[in-house]
């Protein structure tokens, strides 16, 4: 193989790989889509606190954004517009909710009172952020878990995005590219107000 076919070939894995990243929605269909119910209990502990919400319960009715976050990655200024959304939207029912992940590349190292202080100072996040989670493979937290069945799509990174209507049925899946102000993510929103 010449030289020109590998550099062809290997582009061209590159650019399928890149496409599947870049996948904006995906938008989940049938019973598989139903994360929350009154027979689902996923209890996750608030960073840096005692208090402990079965996240099903606490959240029934709103529109969820679910986000799997990290304080050194490339992503992490999407917080301000984490934040911006919750902001804006929280009197119409959405709520978005953190889950700080270790998972990739290590870039969520600290301690809950360590990425707590840095969300809040930093970024002035007050959207609900919940303890360091496990979000991929067979160690994957429940509620991740349940989440990637029903989009056919884990985290392939920091700041993926999944979308719960207000009966809990997951709606969207947005890749780490796709920033919270992004159309995409803006329209699916208002449409699950």
């Amino acid at each position: 193989m010449s030289l020109a076919q590998k550099i062809s070939s290997s582009l061209s894995a590159l650019l399928g790989l890149a496409g599947a990243w870049l996948m904006p929605v995906q938008t989940a269909m049938g019973e598989n889509a139903i994360i929350c119910s009154d027979q689902k209990v996923y209890e996750k502990r608030r960073l840096a606190g005692d208090q402990t919400d079965n996240l099903c319960e606490v959240y029934k009715g709103k529109v969820v954004l679910v986000v799997n976050t990290a304080s050194k990655c490339a992503f992490t200024p999407q917080y301000d517009g984490l934040e911006k959304l919750y902001r804006d939207y929280s009197e119409k029912g959405l709520v978005v909710i953190g889950f700080p992940s270790n998972d990739f590349g290590n870039q969520e190292p600290g301690t809950e009172k360590t990425i707590q202080d840095f969300c809040r100072l930093t970024y002035g996040v007050e959207f609900p952020m919940y303890t360091k989670t496990v979000v991929k493979g067979e160690q994957a937290d429940p509620f991740y878990k349940a989440l990637a069945a029903a989009s056919g799509q884990a985290p392939k990174w920091n700041f993926h995005k999944y979308l719960l209507s207000r009966d809990g049925r997951l709606v969207g899946s947005f890749s780490s590219f796709v920033k919270p102000q992004s159309d995409e993510l803006v329209r699916a929103i208002e449409a699950a107000l």
